[in-house]
């Protein structure tokens, strides 16, 4: 199942009973970018009430309530990436109280609203995990590897020339297995695969 990120950070404010809701959500790397962002936003929001966060980045997600009632901010942001199959995003909502408490179901609208709002302007691009395939062939298949890597459009990220020519080829990881098999057809199975490296990188 394909998961998304954003092309751009998104931003988004309500005014719900005198509390002033501002939402972001945007791309990160990993969670350490992700920390800066936050600890960004409360420098940018001194006096700010809460800053409510959430993020979805593999085994790096979390959230927080910042003081909200457990549940009500930190888990309706997270759900709401989810919803959008988003990976890779941090979302925050920076409230400003305005006097009138909300009760818990009204801050989980809140929440959830604010972000659904900023998510609405967002453009997603999917993520593609990439992968580096070794390929080993002789001098006389080099020609037969390159043309097919004109064909497919694939990246020659490196080259190296020993007894045999070593080529490292940049393919989406889901591409690896039919990238062997063509490899070996067109150079009638002389190609050989010493390694394959996923790298596990998004692509934005």
């Amino acid at each position: 199942m394909p998961t998304y990120t954003l092309s751009a950070a998104v931003h988004a404010e309500l005014d719900i009973r005198k509390s002033r809701f501002l939402a972001v959500a945007m791309p990160v790397a990993d969670r350490d970018e992700a920390m800066r962002v936050v600890q960004s936003l409360r420098a940018e929001h001194p006096t700010a009430t809460h800053v409510c966060w959430a993020l979805l980045a593999g085994g790096q997600s979390g959230m927080s309530d910042d003081g909200e009632p457990s549940g009500t901010a930190g888990r309706p942001i997270l759900e709401v990436l989810r919803h959008h199959e988003l990976d890779g995003v941090l979302a925050a909502v920076v409230r400003y109280y305005g006097g009138i408490k909300l009760g818990a179901g009204g801050l989980v609208r809140a929440y959830t609203d604010a972000i659904a709002a900023a998510l609405k302007t967002a453009e997603r691009v999917e993520r593609i995990a990439y992968a580096s395939l070794a390929v080993e062939v002789d001098y006389a298949d080099e020609a037969r590897v390159r043309r097919w890597l004109e064909q497919t459009g694939h990246t020659l990220a490196d080259s190296a020339y020993g007894s045999t020519v070593k080529l490292i080829v940049r393919l989406p990881a889901s591409e690896a297995d039919t990238a062997r098999a063509a490899l070996r057809d067109a150079t009638h199975g002389r190609a050989q695969f010493p390694r394959a490296d996923p790298d596990n990188e998004g692509c934005r």
